[in-house]
């Protein structure tokens, strides 16, 4: 099947519409409170136990740098559809790849989790493929998270080692992305390989059901020590930082990419729930299936453009985590308010 682009846009919900051009350095007033920052954070820290929790912040003006845990490397969930999305547009800005190009999808192409592709998935006697602009594909990664989007541009660009071969060579060593999320997802929950049939979330949920609870936690329980797909807060800052200085893309690129994760329309009540008033925020979510109470990993990296032209990256992780939607979302927007209140005045 092909769709027509302003089908597409229609369907898919990829717009491109909104502002978030590149970051620049602008007048600012009062430094970051590092000891402050640390203080506070060390709350936020002991109220998730037994879950654990990482902050980093990134002044992009003055380039003061603070960070609860500089070493240990968290899952990223979704938070990988950003630095994928840079990769693309990469290939975009050398002339290897159009935004207008058509990428064909079949169902090997396909993963769990809420989307706009699945829904729309053709089956006989229609066909059982879809061919989709790249531009779509990208803002439906980084917009609203969708996983049949992010593992076919991931193929098209030649596999995760492809992207994380591309953020090697622009210094970003401690950000690795090892799997298609059809590949993450059941292995989490200590399920099959993925089936086509599972692009229905109901369908996965009742898979996953179906496999013994002790198996489902020793496979949670070895995500959270397995070094792949994972990232150190400082490389995370690092992705942030060089994306918004344009040290990544061309200018035109960058604009775009920051636009979309400016639009993003998931994790509304995390770290942007915590901002100043008027403040923006370019940022990508990561979140793991809830199962047998434990919440994997939750995670919001992104640049905040404050109304007074500052600039801060943040980059916030939590792993193990046994409370609520609520109460894990209620921590990101405390953590963002931590962030602004330590800054001296």
């Amino acid at each position: 099947m092909t769709i027509g682009r302003r089908a597409l846009l229609t369907m898919f919900g990829a717009s491109l519409a909104g502002c978030g051009g590149r970051f620049g350095d602008a007048p600012v007033a009062g430094a970051l409170d590092v000891h402050r920052l640390a203080d506070g954070f060390a709350a936020l820290a002991a109220r998730v136990r037994p879950g654990t929790f990482n902050l980093g912040v990134l002044d992009l003006h003055d380039l003061t740098r603070w960070t609860a845990d500089p070493v240990t490397r968290f899952p990223m969930q979704s938070v990988f559809k950003a630095p994928l999305a840079a990769a693309a547009l990469a290939e975009v800005d050398v002339g290897a790849m159009a935004l207008s190009e058509r990428i064909h999808l079949t169902d090997a192409d396909l993963s769990t989790g809420v989307g706009r592709i699945n829904p729309a998935w053709p089956t006989p006697p229609e066909g059982r493929a879809m061919d989709v602009p790249a531009i779509d594909l990208i803002g439906l990664a980084v917009q609203i998270s969708d996983n049949t989007a992010a593992d076919t541009l991931m193929r098209r660009l030649g596999g995760p080692t492809a992207v994380t071969a591309w953020l090697t060579s622009k210094g970003i060593t401690d950000l690795r992305v090892d799997r298609y999320e059809r590949e993450i997802q059941p292995q989490v929950a200590s399920m099959d390989v993925f089936r086509p049939a599972w692009k229905d979330e109901k369908v996965f949920e009742t898979a996953r059901e179906g496999v013994p609870a002790q198996n489902r936690e020793a496979a949670m329980n070895a995500y959270l020590t397995d070094p792949r797909d994972t990232t150190t807060a400082p490389a995370a800052l690092d992705f942030l930082h060089k994306l918004a200085t344009g040290a990544l893309l061309s200018p035109a690129s960058t604009k775009l990419l920051l636009r979309l994760m400016t639009n993003t329309e998931t994790g509304v009540h995390r770290l942007k729930a915590g901002l100043p008033v008027g403040a923006r925020l370019a940022h990508k979510t990561g979140t793991a299936y809830t199962d047998l109470g434990l919440t994997p990993a939750v995670d919001d990296i992104g640049v905040v453009t404050l109304p007074t032209g500052r600039h801060i990256a943040v980059a916030a992780f939590l792993t193990g985590s046994v409370d609520t939607e609520g109460g894990r979302d209620a921590l990101f927007a405390d953590a963002a308010r931590l962030i602004f209140a330590s800054y001296s005045r």
